[in-house]
Formats: structure tokens, C-alpha cells, sequence
């Protein structure tokens, strides 16, 4: 979103400043029909400054203690003994349907790109805590689908601190064929 947005953030602040300039140097008087003008420039910087600390607020970390999946206002710490599986895939798996509706305008772009998916285990009352804190934008069902620069690397790396073995198909020898 900040690569897309911080164009707008940019040019509010360009025309605010090239704006209070022709004021400035024209020797106009301010009036309330060219005192918006004035406003342009902050308040492009201060979208700018929002988007940058979206950007700093929102993210995937794998911790020691577990995963940590972080939005702008809330903050959620999964043990990874808590989670059942790690996967990447595109974006548009957890839009379909009923879901479809959810995504907001920014987001449609990133459908076709690779997102991670965490599926989660847990009682009831587990998952609508995780529910709660990230919202039903990230959370649904059991999984957790969050779009990450780069979603491989993220996978492994959750991967990696899995217990072992946990979850995943155990292998075992060939099954016994059947008499007849």
C-alpha cells in the first residue's frame, strides 16, 4: 500500500508548496478562497506519515516464543506447538465466495501475488482471540492469510521453528496388501 499511495502523499505536498509559493510571490492576500491552499503540504505529510507508520506497524515476525503477526493497532502471538500448517499461496484462495466482498479497492491488486496462509489449531475460544485482535480481514475459519513482500522466504522461516514433524504426513512403511 505505501508504494502505491506515497505518490498521492507526494503530490499533495509538491502543489501545497508550489501553491503557498504563487501566494507567497504574488502577494495575493489570504482569503478563504486560496487558503486551502495552504493545507495541501501538511496534510500530504501527514498521509505520507501515516502510510509510513502502517508500513512499520504491519508485519510477520518469527520469534523464539512463537510467531508474531503484528496490523496497525493490535498485536498477536501464536506458539508455534498452536500451529498446523504453513503455506503459500495467492491471495484470491481466501477472497472467494461470500469473502469476495471484503476486500477493500488498494487490496485487489495483490490477489494474484503470492500470500502466506497460517492455519491455526485451537479451541473456540483460542481462535475467536486471535479473531478478534487481527480481524476478519486476516482470520478466517482456522487461517490466517496475510500478504508479505516475500512470502517463500517467510514460509521457510516459520517452517524452520515448527516442532518437528508436527502435523505433517509421518511417512511409515508400505501398507500390507490385502488378502483375498
Amino acid at each position: 500500500m505505501w508504494r502505491w499511495q506515497r505518490f498521492y502523499a507526494g503530490l499533495l505536498v509538491v502543489v501545497g508548496v508550489l501553491a503557498a509559493g504563487v501566494l507567497v510571490y504574488s502577494r495575493q492576500p489570504i482569503s478563504s478562497q486560496n487558503i486551502i491552499w495552504l493545507f495541501y503540504a501538511p496534510v500530504g505529510l501527514l498521509l505520507g506519515g501515516a502510510f509510513l507508520v502502517y508500513r512499520w506497524r504491519s508485519f510477520v515476525e518469527p520469534l523464539d516464543s512463537g510467531l508474531k503477526v503484528s496490523t496497525l493497532f493490535s498485536d498477536v502471538l501464536i506458539e508455534y506447538e498452536s500451529i498446523r500448517m504453513v503455506k503459500v499461496q495467492p491471495l484470491k484462495v481466501a477472497f472467494q465466495d461470500a469473502r469476495r466482498a471484503k476486500v477493500a479497492r488498494i487490496m485487489r491488486p495483490l490477489l494474484e501475488k503470492p500470500a502466506l496462509f497460517v492455519r491455526v489449531r485451537g479451541d473456540e475460544e483460542r481462535l475467536a482471540v486471535i479473531k478478534k485482535r487481527l480481524g476478519s480481514r486476516l482470520f478466517y475459519e482456522d487461517t490466517i492469510a496475510m500478504p508479505v513482500p516475500d512470502a517463500d522466504a517467510a514460509s521457510w522461516e516459520i517452517t524452520a521453528k515448527l516442532p518437528y514433524r508436527i502435523g505433517q504426513n509421518q511417512g511409515g512403511g508400505r501398507r500390507k496388501k490385502r488378502r483375498r
